[in-house]
């Protein structure tokens, strides 16, 4: 069975975020814990949230421990754009995009056997 958690609106370009999620996609969830936590980029703060999350969802059911999920599906979209407007040179006007990110984890059982 999968389990899943969602990140939506994160102030972070989808960009910068799949560096991170590219590096435990299809890993056990005990090692991507590790990888997000030693991780520099900023990213990794926002995908460790999310990960121990899912991780949570997951051990709810008595029968789940988290040594038997692995990472299963990662998806990074995009989410609205905040817009804002920069004053330039000569009274133009630059624009000047803040993005969001929709991420969605979804976590599965390895079955031994």
């Amino acid at each position: 069975m999968s389990y899943q958690a969602k990140l939506n609106y994160a102030r972070i370009t989808p960009r910068k975020l799949r560096l991170v999620v590219d590096l435990i996609r299809g890993k056990k969830a005990v090692d991507a814990q590790k990888i997000l936590r030693y991780s520099t980029k900023r990213a990794a703060a926002f995908i460790y949230k999310l990960l121990n999350s899912a991780i949570a969802n997951a051990t709810v059911n008595p029968n789940v421990t988290a040594d038997n999920l692995y990472v299963a599906k990662v998806t990074v979209g995009c989410g609205p754009i905040i817009k804002r407007w920069r004053s330039a040179p000569q009274g133009r006007a630059v624009p000047i995009k803040k993005r969001t990110s929709h991420t969605t984890l979804v976590l599965d059982e390895r079955t031994t056997g």
